[in-house]
């Protein structure tokens, strides 16, 4: 039976009957009312499109962190060691939830809990931040080098380059993992 919660539409309810024969239509006193189950939404926990966002994130982020770590030269600039920190991050915790929703799909689990939703959502805002600020000045920084001081002969700006991308793209593929959680978390 699907009906809602009442903490999420508010609904009066008759006082709970002491004794079997009153109440509301005169059912006695069992008035426990099921909760709805919401549609687990492809994106959220547990579900399938949730696994392939997870392993979307992780692979970027270990492309964007293997092509940055071979370059030689960038621990000497702090933006892309801050890169490889957030993607690194980035990449540990989208495989842990990952492995999660491939426990959960395997043993037809959900992942709705509001306990489990909440730590997929911080967890999803802090990593995505990072991830998010680590591109943006890797970007500034790769912008100095090409097109300012025109010294792109000497460093790896594809590399450069190409790695900021993976962490841009890494961080498209959070947004949505973050939103759903943050809209189950809502909807609750």
């Amino acid at each position: 039976m699907n009906v809602s919660r009442g903490s999420v539409h508010p609904v009066e309810e008759d006082p709970p009957a002491t004794d079997g024969a009153g109440g509301a239509g005169g059912e006695g006193g069992d008035n426990e009312v099921p909760t709805v189950r919401m549609k687990d939404l492809q994106g959220m926990p547990g579900t399938l499109g949730g696994l392939v966002l997870r392993i979307c994130q992780f692979a970027f982020a270990v492309v964007g962190l293997c092509i940055m770590a071979t370059t030689s030269d960038f621990p000497s600039v702090t933006a892309f060691c801050y890169l490889v920190a957030a993607t690194g991050l980035q990449s540990l915790w989208s495989l842990s939830l990952a492995i999660i929703d491939i426990y959960a799909l395997s043993v037809r689990r959900s992942l709705q809990n509001s306990r489990v939703v909440t730590l997929f959502t911080v967890g999803d805002a802090i990593t995505s931040t990072l991830t998010f600020a680590a591109a943006c000045a890797s970007a500034g920084i790769t912008v100095l080098i090409d097109n300012d001081l025109d010294s792109c002969a000497q460093n790896h700006c594809a590399e450069f380059e190409t790695s900021t991308a993976m962490a841009f793209i890494c961080w498209f593929a959070a947004v949505p993992s973050f939103l759903l959680n943050f809209w189950s978390l809502a909807s609750r």
